[in-house]
């Protein structure tokens, strides 16, 4: 939709948020697969001396949105370096070995 003029008019989306969504689920470990067509974010907990971690939560996206999602990411990482300083990283990822169960397996 366009106005006289031939411009777009901004459009203003309402996000409706539940409380439950709204406590958030804690990962700390995101796990990323694609093809290409789309991209699978899995966020998973990994608790230490737990033999099995769990996918809290997975997230597919396109190509593009994922794109948009790293630029967002970035954006709000130099922010907030910019206020609290640089983020540790420490020794890197955690290194242990990770494979994905499927229904039935052990």
């Amino acid at each position: 939709m366009q106005d006289e003029k031939g411009k777009r008019p901004d459009q203003q989306i309402n996000v409706e948020l539940s409380e439950e969504v709204a406590e958030g689920v804690y990962a700390n470990l995101a796990m990323i697969a694609h093809s290409n067509s789309e991209f699978v974010i899995d966020f998973i907990r990994l608790m230490p001396g737990v033999p099995k971690a769990k996918v809290k939560s997975r997230i597919i996206v396109t190509p593009e949105h994922a794109k948009r999602l790293l630029a967002a990411l970035k954006d709000n990482i130099d922010k907030y370096e910019d206020a609290f300083g640089k983020i540790n990283q420490g020794g890197g990822a955690p290194q242990f070995p990770i494979s994905f169960g499927t229904p039935g397996e052990a």
